[in-house]
């Protein structure tokens, strides 16, 4: 009997695709590719590999798309109605499992599991069903299946229901919460939260650290045998070296070099002043807060390098429409601006702050680096810690928080912190400022050879590779 099911080998489910549509006053849309691991590893595979990305339309000009029938081939976007994605999105994935895995509640008061989560709730499981219907519809016999991340961790075990011919895997791109920390969930849904990955035929994480902390929540919550029909992978993933090396010295990078060391400025003496950098999203768990209470006790310890060093600090906002995203984000800029009134001199502003987007921008600070704060209370793996290093005109020293996954990496060439402590990290600038030429160019090049060792490409085709051999 010949098969009733579509013709997609591989498939990738994410929340975000790898294209979004905005439309203009006249109806028009316009399609905006994106980038990132998953690009890049769809890329590799080829043209002819029956891929199909299966993703969720995330705003107006996304849903209009697709009731216009418009789209690009091997994407699949569903319009999930707004108010269930935003039930799903808001309330139950980045307001408690994003809470959960990067332990940010303020246990006194939070969190909450009343009626309200509960409806937020229901809204999940619908918005992962519509997932995993959609993935057996356009699914072929045997295809390999592979739902990233902690929007989706429902998808596996409900699309092994649907589809029990294929091979399924699931990626978390955050930390996993240790057991303590993931039981503050009501105990049914950290249970169908578990059971729901375990679906899986291959579970996998960025480091060991979180795969095992994964594992010791099934057996705390299920049974010490609760993993026993489910592979636990680890795949790190590095740097696409190629694209951000040429992408670093394009026109319009170099042009954001020329505004920023303007801003920097020069030293009292005449010399450069150092830079410490830092680039992220206001997103809570990124501390950026802490590093900039950190870079003030410098200041307030080593008064020698006031004039001396500037911070470019870039807080690009996420989540605004969460109040608690929100609070933060005028809260890093309130701590900016009372460094620079408090030490600022009219020839010298201590914090360069920017909120506004900006890649080759960004791109320009990475270059500029002296040294590279990244700080995160805790993290999946952390990026711009590769980065920075790679990109860096003159070589640069990273100050790394323990917490975050690129610690297991990149640690031994780092000058490792505990995110939380203000004066020891405050110490560590002034180690890293002060560090000489020689260690910093080896340190490096040690750092830049971990942070390419796994590109994107190699971090999805070895993935691939894992699951279709399971």
């Amino acid at each position: 009997m010949a098969s009733t099911h579509a013709s997609a080998q591989v498939l990738v489910a994410s929340n975000r695709g790898p294209v979004s549509y905005t439309q203009d006053d006249s109806g028009g849309l316009t399609a905006k590719r994106g980038g990132g691991g998953l690009v890049s590893g769809l890329s590799a595979i080829g043209p002819d590999a029956g891929a199909l990305w299966v993703c969720s339309a995330l705003g107006d000009g996304d849903r209009e798309a697709v009731r216009r029938g418009v789209g690009e081939p091997g994407v699949r976007m569903l319009d999930i109605p707004a108010d269930v994605h935003h039930a799903a999105y808001n309330g139950v994935a980045n307001s408690a499992l994003w809470f959960v895995h990067h332990m940010l509640y303020q246990t006194p008061l939070e969190p909450v599991f009343d009626a309200e989560f509960r409806a937020q709730w229901a809204a999940y499981e619908t918005y992962n069903r519509s997932f995993a219907e959609a993935l057996a519809q356009e699914a072929a016999d045997g295809a390999a299946v592979l739902v990233q991340d902690y929007h989706l961790t429902l998808v596996p075990r409900m699309l092994r229901e649907l589809r029990p011919d294929l091979r399924i895997g699931h990626f978390s791109h955050t930390p996993w919460a240790p057991v303590d920390y993931f039981r503050l969930l009501p105990d049914d849904i950290a249970a169908e939260v578990l059971n729901g990955v375990l679906g899986a035929d291959r579970a996998a994480f960025l480091t060991r650290r979180w795969a095992d902390a994964f594992t010791a929540c099934c057996h705390a919550v299920l049974g010490p045998d609760a993993t026993s029909g489910t592979r636990i992978g680890v795949h790190g993933l590095g740097t696409d070296a190629n694209f951000l090396r040429a992408r670093a010295h394009e026109a319009d990078v170099d042009e954001r070099i020329v505004a920023l060391r303007e801003q920097i400025g020069t030293a009292p003496d005449g010399t450069p002043r150092r830079t410490i950098v830092r680039v992220d999203r206001t997103e809570l768990s990124k501390n950026i807060v802490r590093g900039l209470l950190a870079y003030r006790q410098l200041l307030d310890d080593r008064p020698e390098w006031r004039e001396r060093v500037v911070h470019v600090a870039f807080a690009y906002p996420s989540r605004q429409d969460l109040a608690v995203y929100r609070e933060y984000t005028a809260e890093v800029q309130r701590v900016a601006a009372e460094i620079n009134e408090r030490y600022g001199t009219p020839g010298w502003t201590p914090v360069v702050l920017h909120v506004k987007d900006d890649f080759a921008r960004s791109l320009a600070a990475y270059r500029l680096a002296d040294v590279a704060l990244v700080n995160p209370i805790r993290d999946g793996m952390n990026l711009v810690a590769k980065e920075v290093p790679l990109v860096s005109d003159g070589g640069c020293v990273l100050v790394l928080s323990r917490e975050a996954g690129a610690f297991e990496e990149l640690g031994d060439d780092a000058v490792v912190v505990n995110p939380y402590d203000i004066g020891g990290t405050a110490g560590a600038l002034h180690e890293a400022l002060s560090m000489g030429a020689e260690e910093r160019a080896e340190r490096t090049k040690r750092l830049t050879a971990a942070a390419t060792a796994l590109p994107p490409a190699r971090w999805f085709l070895d993935q691939l590779g894992e699951l279709r051999a399971t």
